[in-house]
């Protein structure tokens, strides 16, 4: 008997333990907030007459698939915090 209540003060004690680290790392996080990242504010040049068929952003990247007027494909990369081109990746049927 005396075992099982030292086992019950034990697993309460961790309880409480737990449960105030819980509400500390939530409060520590809530007050630190992440600062929103800018976007691009320059105009980002497609090929003229290219039209957006997909569009993929990731946590920095944003991954555009054109399709050219002449009928072939492309995929535009680009960072989301500048606007900046990346890379260009053409798109080709395979025979």
């Amino acid at each position: 008997m005396r075992g099982l209540k030292l086992l019950v003060i034990v697993m309460g004690v961790m309880i409480v333990a737990g449960f105030t680290m819980l509400i500390v790392t939530i409060a520590g996080r809530l007050s630190r907030g992440s600062p929103a990242a800018p976007f691009a504010t320059g105009p980002i040049d497609i090929p003229r007459g290219a039209r957006v068929e997909a569009m993929t952003a990731g946590t920095d990247r944003l991954v555009l698939g054109l399709e050219l007027p002449d009928g072939a494909r492309r995929l535009l990369i680009l960072d989301l915090a500048t606007g900046r081109e990346l890379g260009r990746v053409e798109l080709q049927t395979a025979p």
